[in-house]
């Protein structure tokens, strides 16, 4: 009984981090972007802008969790990033100079890598160690719910008759609440080589091949995703019948995602991780297509539930993956996958709002998005049909130790 308190505590403390990491100090610029571009001076040029900055940070977070080995730095890391995601919230809301809303938007961006990769792997670290299920779906679940809260959140607060700034400062607070589970629950890292058991955690490195094919899979996979995740909101909005509608897009994003992620986890040990992938990643080509090719309600909803359903999916698949593959220091390939990512995730709003701004439409930034994944789903079905890297997937998910659940 005790060890599944503990278990619970400590999924729960990754939850919170996500909530507080990704639902608030990344996420709760989606829905507040049409009311900063309504009652600031910004359009869609910078609001792109923002939004790569944002993504450079977490960039340079990734290559900060790549670079570091050693569990006890990555833990006070993890914790750093908790204050910064407070701080870079409250701070949104102390400016309109574009300088400054650039520099919180990085650090922002460097404190949603601490809960998505340094919590991520000292989670998984722990759950292996405690003879664990090694999977993060539960974990990441809280972008999910975070997601629904920023997107509830800043619909209660328009109905309150709050402005940006306000919203922003009162999105501060709630950060600190929640930074508060997220730093308690989850335990100092444990650094000795073996787990609770005695017995020892070993690293299966994945081949050459194996690792180059799937960075660009996972590049594909950034550039879809942060297209809706930036603009989804902006983009239902822009629909004349579809007005005041984004936070309820925005909202089915989270509702699909929360779910999902423990759904993939049952889908990725009845067909293995490089199956579920391919099926995540299709389905997010058609909900990053579909309101390019229908501008009605329907398509929208249907785009945020298959869009919110897979794009955590792919996350959590390809970072349970990297944490199995090296149990010892699962941070270090979770860092370099997500470098690709992140790279396609500084490119992609940059892009795709400066096309935005010249055609009025975001059309042609979802078809290129959907090309990206669609071209991801085939180089996993390449990195499939290999034997060597099916040898190296069976590997990696195989159980490491008999585990509790």
């Amino acid at each position: 009984m005790h060890a599944q308190s503990s278990r619970m505590k400590v999924l729960f403390a990754g939850i919170f981090s996500q909530i507080l990491c990704i639902g608030i100090a990344r996420f709760a610029y989606t829905p507040l972007l049409p009311v900063m571009q309504q009652q600031t001076w910004i359009g869609d040029a910078e609001g792109g802008w923002l939004a790569a900055i944002n993504y450079a940070g977490y960039m340079c977070g990734a290559l900060l969790a790549a670079s570091v080995s050693d569990l006890r730095l990555k833990d006070r890391l993890y914790r750093t990033g908790l204050l910064l995601a407070v701080v870079t919230t409250v701070a949104m809301a102390w400016t309109e100079d574009m300088f400054w809303w650039s520099f919180w938007r990085f650090l922002s961006g460097l404190s949603s890598a601490g809960s998505m990769l340094l919590a991520a792997a000292l989670i998984l670290n722990w759950l292996i160690r405690h003879h664990h299920r090694g999977e993060l779906g539960i974990h990441y679940a809280g972008a999910g719910l975070g997601i629904i809260f920023a997107a509830v959140a800043v619909e209660l607060m328009l109905r309150l008759s709050l402005d940006w700034a306000q919203q922003w400062f009162w999105f501060g607070l709630l950060a600190v609440v929640l930074a508060v589970p997220a730093w308690r629950w989850l335990p100092p890292p444990d650094t000795r080589p073996v787990t609770t058991g005695g017995q020892p955690l070993v690293d299966r490195p994945p081949s050459r091949r194996f690792m180059l094919i799937m960075l660009a899979a996972y590049f594909c996979a950034g550039y879809g995703y942060v297209i809706h995740a930036t603009f989804i909101v902006t983009i239902v909005e822009r629909q004349p019948e579809l007005t005041g509608m984004g936070p309820l897009a925005f909202a089915l994003v989270g509702l699909a995602a929360t779910p999902a992620v423990m759904l993939w986890d049952l889908l990725a040990r009845r067909f293995g991780y490089l199956g579920a992938l391919m099926l995540a990643y299709g389905l997010q080509v058609l909900g990053i297509l579909l309101p390019a090719l229908d501008h009605g309600l329907a398509a929208a909803l249907l785009s945020a539930l298959l869009y919110g359903a897979t794009f955590i999916g792919c996350v959590s698949l390809v970072l349970t993956l990297a944490g199995r593959l090296f149990p010892t220091k699962p941070a270090k390939l979770m860092g370099k996958l997500t470098l690709a990512y992140g790279v396609a995730q500084i490119v992609a709003p940059a892009l795709t709002g400066m096309m935005a701004e010249r055609t009025g439409s975001y059309d042609s930034g979802l078809w290129l998005a959907g090309g990206f994944v669609a071209l991801g789903t085939l180089l996993i079905g390449w990195l499939k049909l290999s034997d060597d890297s099916l040898d190296e997937l069976d590997r990696a998910a195989r159980p490491l130790a008999a585990v509790r659940g």
